[in-house]
This record gives C-alpha cells, structure tokens and sequence, in this order.
C-alpha cells in the first residue's frame, strides 16, 4: 500500500492556492500508519541515535513511537511558551507567516546524534529552525526525516545547502 495514496489534498487550505496535505487520513488507518513507522524504523535501525527530535505537533505522533522503536530519547520542538523549564528559541518564517519553536536547554546534550522529524517539508523554515537549535545545543543531525515532501516549496534544497540530509516517505507535486 503506498502512503501516499492515503493522505488527503484539500484545496485552498488554509487560503486560496494551497494545496493542504492531510496526513489524518494516514494515521487513522491502521496499516497505513503502522507502515509509515516501520519504513523510518528500517530506514535508522542501524544508526546510532540518541533522540529524536520532533516539530510540534504532528511530529510528535511519528517521533515518540519512532524513539520507542529505535531505543532513543524523544524531545519534543513547541512553539514559544509551551515548555516549562528554561528554553532556547528560534525564529522563523512559515510559508503563511511567522512563529517562535522553543527547545528545553537541557534536551540535548554534546555530540548527541539527533534525528529530526516532522510530518511535511514545505519552505524547510521549521525544519530550519529546528535544526539550528539542536545544533546551538551542540547536536549532530544525522537527518531530517518527513513523511511528505513539496519539492516545488524548495524545503529540501534549503536544509541540503545547510548541509543536512533529507529524507522523505513519499513527495507532492505543487503546493
């Protein structure tokens, strides 16, 4: 069964011209969404990882049952406020905006080998984000993991010129 035929497009979300990929529909199937874990399982099983870091907030339905799978820490990358011990924060553009991703400052440590995943890769913004601030801690990014990828946003070229690899379950044409 291929992932990408059960995730949902709905047009003009959340304004005119996007084309929203709704990966509920994926989750909420159980094959599907057993699937799509196995297949970022398969892909790290070998690596040694110590965290898996995750976007808020779809992310944290892939990573924490990645983490589980693959023996490492799950650390979870919110929006600003959302954490209560002493955060680091980074800010960034959405493709519809701006927003603030926080990490505790305690989440990482050194030389920590992290994987970074997060449902969809658009702009590579988030992702960014994310990964300048696991980088500030002091992580190595083995990979930024997504179950979708919008090459046309230009996401995955910009976190490849930030010389971090980029891993995709399956790609969209267009936005």
């Amino acid at each position: 069964m291929p992932i990408q035929s059960l995730i949902r497009t709905i047009p003009h979300y959340p304004r005119e011209g996007i084309q929203f990929r709704d990966i509920t529909t994926l989750l909420k199937d159980p094959v599907g969404f057993r699937l799509a874990i196995q297949e970022l399982a398969k892909r790290y099983h070998d690596q040694e990882l110590h965290k898996i870091a995750a976007i808020e907030s779809r992310g944290f339905i892939l990573g924490a049952p990645l983490a589980y799978l693959l023996g490492a820490g799950f650390v979870p990358l919110r929006k600003q406020g959302k954490l209560p011990a002493a955060t680091l924060g980074q800010d960034y553009v959405l493709e519809y905006g701006t927003d603030r991703m926080e990490i505790h400052q305690d989440a990482v440590q050194a030389g920590e080998r992290v994987l970074l995943v997060d449902d969809l890769l658009a702009t590579g913004g988030t992702a960014q984000a994310a990964t300048q601030l696991l980088t500030q801690l002091g992580a190595q990014v083995v990979e930024c993991a997504f179950v979708i990828d919008l090459p046309e946003l230009g996401g995955r070229k910009r976190l490849e010129g930030l010389g971090h690899a980029v891993f995709s379950l399956c790609a969209f044409e267009g936005h």
